[in-house]
């Protein structure tokens, strides 16, 4: 009975976890995702016999934890941690939770996340800070929840350096997808053979694409995941233009749901301005990166390069 009930893949219980918070949240309710799961006949009919539920699901959720990659979720709403850590947990990461954005920031002291899930209207230190604090030491890979309807507001966080914000309400699958797009990025292995490009030389550029590293000058430039991905892909086809729609897909991983252009639109475009500002000698007055309005960017064309 007990092999029976752990041959059931993620999905299927994923699949009841999202009706049950879907719910919850609505309801803007205490739930216990636990008691419904467990309430759904698909899984109640194979709990008659000597197995206890905690048990049980404790070797369920162990089973799933496959993934050595750990997300911190900083949100001082309980139902958005509760419903996210849980959904995260059964996609086999380590989940760690944050009330606050002081205690977002010790625990990032303390066990540095490989992606951070960051609110922005928060007590003691809000979204915003703790951004600005992590950009000054680590490359982590933040994504932004907010509720402000002022998208100049939202920019904001970009522009201090997250890789990616979500407006609440949102959808909790659209985020899973979207962490699952940083972290394949981030950790994405070296390509093998002839193809791997090694280290591209441009001006006083030197990119580093096994290591993904960036030097300028000879001396290193801190550069988060996000960046470092777009810069590779602007180099891949330097001498091209690349539309910002194209940049969106090929960099962030996924199709916008947005239904409003400018805001993508503005997201490349602030990623843009930062990269800038740590590669170009004069970012007014770019020789690396340039604007081609109406189009999108082109990366100079490198000498030797197909």
């Amino acid at each position: 009975m007990e092999r029976e009930l752990l041959s059931l893949s993620g999905d299927d219980v994923r699949s009841s976890f999202d009706r049950v918070a879907i719910s919850g949240a609505r309801n803007n309710s205490r739930f216990s995702i636990f008691d419904e799961v467990f309430s759904d006949n698909r899984f109640v009919s194979l709990f008659y016999g000597r197995i206890s539920r905690t048990r049980l699901f404790s070797k369920m959720l162990n089973r799933l934890t496959e993934h050595n990659q750990t997300i911190l979720i900083a949100d001082d709403e309980a139902n958005v941690r509760q419903i996210l850590e849980t959904r995260l947990k059964l996609k086999g990461y380590t989940v760690l939770t944050a009330a606050n954005g002081q205690e977002a920031l010790d625990t990032c002291d303390a066990q540095v996340p490989d992606l951070l899930v960051l609110d922005i209207m928060m007590p003691k230190l809000d979204g915003y800070a703790v951004c600005k604090t992590l950009r000054e030491k680590s490359e982590i890979p933040i994504i932004m929840l907010t509720a402000l309807s002022d998208v100049s507001r939202r920019v904001k966080g970009l522009e201090m350096g997250a890789d990616d914000y979500m407006v609440k309400p949102f959808s909790p699958k659209e985020l899973e997808a979207r962490i699952d797009c940083i972290l394949r990025r981030v950790r994405r292995p070296t390509k093998n053979g002839a193809s791997t490009p090694g280290i591209i030389e441009a001006g006083c550029l030197s990119v580093d694409m096994n290591k993904r590293q960036v030097h300028k000058a000879k001396e290193r430039i801190r550069i988060t995941g996000l960046e470092f991905s777009l810069l590779e892909l602007l180099i891949s086809r330097s001498g091209e233009v690349i539309s910002r729609h194209e940049i969106f897909k090929q960099v962030w991983g996924f199709e916008t749901q947005l239904s409003n252009g400018l805001i993508d639109k503005r997201v490349i475009d602030v990623h843009i301005s930062r990269l800038r500002l740590k590669i170009e000698a004069d970012p007014t007055n770019p020789e690396f990166i340039l604007t081609i309005r109406g189009d999108g960017y082109q990366f100079q064309r490198i000498e030797g390069q197909v």
